[in-house]
Order: structure tokens, then C-alpha cells, then sequence
């Protein structure tokens, strides 16, 4: 999108935000779920189904650049909704990565409007991820039967369609991980709620159970024992995307903390005059600035076309150690008041902690960087 149409969008999206979306905050913190009937009609106002889907399908069309900015600020208000943002257009964008045009132009259209939304299925309750995988995709004349479980899936009680990884040959290792696109209504396929989370309240992480689940040939993503390889990209720039919602959380939680600091009077003084409180401000600021700048170097660099293994995972690895830092030092600023539900600090603190475990926990971060790293990758393009 061009510039100025990015800023009258941006502007008028962050308006929408606010306006609308904060409000339901209270709520969905009380009643640990989403007001779908409500929530959808607003996103989808928003256009916020298609930032990342291209013009040609429908969608605004950002570029990272433009559209890291925008999740961060979701993930100011509410937790649960940032992740339904969040997932939604991270797997937009993979789909249109790794689709060939058919599944394209039968999915993407439908993801701009919010009928269709693409959730992935990786983790396994039995198992683990990547190779560790005991689903299997087996091909059966024009068919894959897939049978396994998965744990933790995202978007589960809404996705019409999942990206699902297995292996096309049990008995084979990482070239036999396979991903098929496999409907929600497939004969043989249940979803079932898993309890709810610490942070980020109100959306589902469900468990996908397949069991003689049958889909066509044609729903293969990308090739055949390749889905290590096209995993791994689609998990690059959504490790950029959850490295934003980290800024985004730390963001706002500085800001409030700011905010505190000048109004709460003790002894006869701001919180902000007392140099213990001026310290926590400003390693606060520290970090939103230094992870800040990552964010933008990683962005522009995928934007220029180049892959960014290496810095996509130190985003992450650092958004997910600076929104800790952050949200610890908001919370002693605030002090106890700031542990209980009169402010929000409270909740961007537990939303703060799903940053830990999505797209990998931080021994990911550290094997992934390293390996790029050690086979010669130049991360300071």
C-alpha cells in the first residue's frame, strides 16, 4: 500500500481499535470468551481479516512494514483478540506462500471477508513438533488418510480450514513431513475445547483429533516431504509478528506506567521524582526501543525479499525477554494495586506470557539463530 493511503488507513484502523474493540475488554476478561456475534462484524469493519492478504485476492495488502505496526496495536487492547488477528493473517499469508493458485484463489477471498480463516496444526499432546510427529498423511489412490491428534491449535472453534503436518511415510524422518489443507466439516475430524488460558482470555487452543479423515490429493500444500522446510518459513515471519505483539504489549504497558508514575503522590511526592522509579522507566524504555528497531531492520528485510531465519528468531527471542522486563518493572511501579483488575497493567502482564510459547519456546529461538549462524548466514545484511 502506498504511503499516504497506509496513514489515512493506519489512522483510521487505530480510531476503529479503540473506539470499538476496547469496550469489550471488561467483558471478555469476566467471561473468558469472545463475543463473536459482536467481535467478527467489527474486524471485519476494520478490514482486519486482509492486511496481509494481497490486492489481487481482496486484501489491504500491507507490507510487513505496514502491517507489524498495526498487530502491535492489538495487542494493546486485549489479548485474546490480537491472537484471533494474529493467527488469522499469519496463516493468510503462509497460504499465500506456500498455495499454489487454485487453494489461493478458493481460500483467500474468503479470508478477506472472515468466511474462511486458515488455523495451524502442528503440536501433538502425544509427541511433539517438527519431526516429532506420530500423525501420518498416507496416500491412498487420489487420497491422503490422515490419522493423529494435535494440541494447542489456535482459532480452533472458528477456522474453517488447517494447515496440518504429518508424515507421508511413518517410517521415515524429517523428508517424509508432509502439510494438506483439511476442511473443518471432513467426515472423521472433531475438535474439542482445551481448558482456558492464563493470558490472552477468550479465544480457543483446541485439540484436533483425525481419525481415517480422508482428503483429496489436490489439498497437498506445497510438496510432498517438504513440510519441514515450508514449516520453517511460515513460522519466520510469524516469529517477527509475535516479536510486534511483544512491542505492542510492552508499548502500552510503558505508557501507563508513565502515566502512574506522575499521578501517584507518596510522601508528599510523584513516583516519578524518586530515582528507583526513574530507573525502571527508563530500562522500560530501553527495551521498547531496542526491540523496536529489530523489528523495523527484520521487517525491511523480509519486504526486500530476502529470507531472515536468524533475525526472525532473535526478534523473538528478545520481544519475548523484553516484554517480561517490561511488564515486571510496569508491575512495580504500579505496586499491589497494580495485581489487582483496577488497572490493566494486570492483564498485559499475564497476555505478556503466551509470547514465551508461540511460534517456539526461546530453546527454539536459540537452535534456530545458532544453526543459521554457525553455517555461515549473514544476518547483518
Amino acid at each position: 500500500m502506498e504511503d499516504t493511503a497506509y496513514e489515512s488507513f493506519r489512522q483510521g484502523l487505530f480510531e476503529a481499535i479503540w473506539r470499538d474493540l476496547d469496550p469489550l475488554e471488561e467483558e471478555i476478561e469476566n467471561t473468558e470468551s469472545l463475543p463473536y456475534d459482536r467481535l467478527m462484524p467489527l474486524l471485519r469493519g476494520m478490514r482486519a481479516f486482509g492486511l496481509t492478504i494481497p490486492e489481487e485476492y481482496g486484501g489491504v495488502g500491507l507490507s510487513m512494514s505496514q502491517y507489524l505496526p498495526v498487530l502491535g496495536e492489538f495487542a494493546k487492547v486485549q489479548g485474546g483478540i490480537r491472537v484471533v488477528v494474529h493467527v488469522h493473517n499469519s496463516m493468510a499469508h503462509a497460504l499465500w506462500e506456500l498455495g499454489n493458485e487454485q487453494q489461493r484463489k478458493e481460500i483467500l477471498p474468503g479470508c478477506v471477508d472472515g468466511t474462511n480463516s486458515v488455523a495451524f496444526a502442528l503440536t501433538e499432546p502425544d509427541h511433539g513438533s517438527g519431526a516429532d510427529l506420530g500423525t501420518t498423511i498416507v496416500r491412498d489412490g487420489d487420497d491422503y488418510v490422515i490419522n493423529g491428534r494435535k494440541w494447542l491449535i489456535t482459532n480452533s472453534d472458528f477456522a474453517t480450514h488447517f494447515i496440518v503436518f504429518g508424515k507421508t511415510d511413518p517410517s521415515g524422518g524429517e523428508e517424509a513431513v508432509s502439510a494438506v489443507l483439511v476442511e473443518r466439516d471432513t467426515p472423521g475430524f472433531t475438535i474439542e475445547a482445551l481448558p482456558e488460558t492464563m493470558g490472552c482470555k477468550g479465544g480457543q487452543h483446541g485439540l484436533l483429533t483425525f481419525v481415517d479423515v480422508r482428503v483429496p490429493v489436490a489439498n497437498l500444500l506445497g510438496e510432498e516431504g517438504r513440510g519441514l522446510a515450508q514449516m520453517e518459513q511460515a513460522l519466520e515471519i510469524s516469529r517477527v509478528f509475535i516479536a510486534a505483539t511483544s512491542l505492542g504489549t510492552a508499548e502500552r504497558s510503558l505508557e501507563l506506567a508513565l502515566r502512574y508514575s506522575k499521578e501517584r503522590v507518596t510522601f508528599g511526592k510523584a513516583l516519578a521524582a524518586r530515582q528507583g522509579i526513574q530507573r525502571y522507566l527508563a530500562e522500560m524504555a530501553t527495551d521498547v526501543y531496542a526491540l523496536r528497531n529489530m523489528i523495523s531492520d527484520a521487517a525491511e528485510k523480509w519486504d526486500r525479499g530476502l529470507r531472515i531465519p536468524a533475525e526472525a528468531s532473535m526478534c523473538k527471542l528478545f520481544g519475548l525477554e523484553a516484554v517480561g522486563r517490561v511488564t515486571d518493572r510496569a508491575l512495580l511501579v504500579f505496586g499491589g494495586i497494580g495485581y489487582t483488575r483496577k488497572h490493566p497493567i494486570e492483564r498485559l502482564y499475564r497476555d505478556a506470557r503466551l509470547n514465551w510459547l508461540e511460534e517456539g519456546p526461546p530453546t527454539i529461538q536459540y537452535m534456530v539463530a545458532a544453526s543459521a549462524l554457525l553455517n555461515g548466514y549473514a544476518w547483518d545484511r
